[in-house]
């Protein structure tokens, strides 16, 4: 096996295994012996019944007759386990957006808010809260509103003047910031007793309170966005070569950077969707990845994707678990994004 993939079988045993730890983390405390004996049981449940009698009955630590506390398994199944998969998701996305960005842009200091993705979420979201909709619409909001601008990027590109790409990013953050002037005044106008903390609770970034029915919402466009990319990541590596070089290899290198930016762009809106404004981690972890497995998209991409998940495991561990008070998790990963993006600029400025 070469040392890449290995990391890769590494970074997957260590992502089970802090996923069955993060059930133990919490003021209501579970054994992990518990966790794993709970989380069988309810897949045996869901089996047709021999098979679930036969799975019962041949694995050693399922019992017949149930032993742990009916809070215990509620506190499990219902509030934990939501969440952790939910953490999982989204640095898994995050971190596989922002490879993709720093791939087809060329640069180790894009990230999956490049195109004002995050700007129309969180404006979305902020309008729907001053309307006063359900969490599921304002969820809907965001998604819809990051689709909407990363949409308006891509029609401002292409009937500029000059080179697409540029105009891509330059199109990004003029329309970001004209997002993020909008959610301000929504933030003017919005109630201060109630509309105005939950706006700026939501811009802080959180995955508190995650229900299935918000996987179940975020899971099909984040499925749709990841697959293709892990598909097509060896391709990526010719964009990096530049596009006169790609297309000598025969590669349609406006098709291709098109197919991989709208999948970021897709994962990146369902991610924030559901968790609020969370930074730093797609431009982070895919650095970190890069030590790991080498610059290859080949195996930057799943490890990417993996140590994406288990960073954002982690903090949404200490998020919930530091503080009698639950820390917004988009304050604990520019903790670490920050100084991580001091160090990348100070490293170029070496390189230069």
């Amino acid at each position: 096996m070469h040392a890449p993939s290995r990391m890769l079988f590494l970074l997957a045993l260590f992502l089970l295994a802090l996923f069955l730890a993060s059930f133990a983390f919490g003021r209501y405390g579970v054994p992990i012996w518990d966790v794993a004996r709970i989380l069988v049981y309810r897949c045996a449940a869901l089996v047709e019944d021999g098979l679930s009698w036969l799975l019962q009955r041949t694995v050693a630590f399922l019992p017949e007759t149930v032993p742990w506390a009916a809070q215990m398994e509620t506190v499990v199944i219902n509030i934990r386990l939501p969440r952790i998969l939910l953490a999982c998701m989204v640095g898994c996305c995050l971190s596989a957006a922002g490879a993709s960005y720093q791939g087809v842009f060329q640069n180790p200091m894009a990230s999956p808010d490049l195109l004002g993705a995050s700007s129309g979420a969180a404006f979305g979201a902020a309008l729907a809260i001053l309307y006063g909709a359900s969490n599921e619409g304002v969820s809907l909001a965001a998604f819809a509103a990051s689709l909407i601008t990363v949409l308006l990027v891509f029609l401002l590109a292409q009937r500029a003047p000059g080179h697409r790409v540029v105009n891509l990013i330059l199109g990004g953050i003029m329309i970001g910031s004209l997002f993020t002037a909008a959610t301000s005044y929504v933030k003017l106008v919005a109630d201060p007793t109630n509309q105005l903390p939950a706006i700026t609770y939501w811009l802080m970034g959180s995955l508190s309170g995650a229900k299935l029915s918000e996987l179940g919402f975020a899971a099909v466009p984040m499925a749709l966005g990841c697959i293709p990319l892990l598909l097509i990541r060896w391709r990526i590596n010719l964009l990096t070569l530049g596009d006169e070089e790609a297309q000598t290899l025969g590669v349609n290198t406006n098709l291709l950077r098109l197919a991989v930016i709208l999948c970021a762009t897709l994962v990146t809106a369902a991610s924030i969707a559901v968790s609020g404004m969370i930074g730093w981690v797609g431009l982070v972890i895919p650095h970190f990845a890069r030590k790991l497995v080498g610059s290859n998209y080949r195996y930057l991409m799943p490890a990417s994707m993996l140590l994406g998940a288990a960073f954002l495991l982690v903090v949404d561990n200490v998020s919930r678990n530091l503080l009698a008070v639950e820390i917004p998790i988009g304050i604990l990963t520019a903790f670490v994004g920050a100084p991580f993006f001091i160090y990348l600029l100070m490293r170029r400025e070496k390189t230069l």
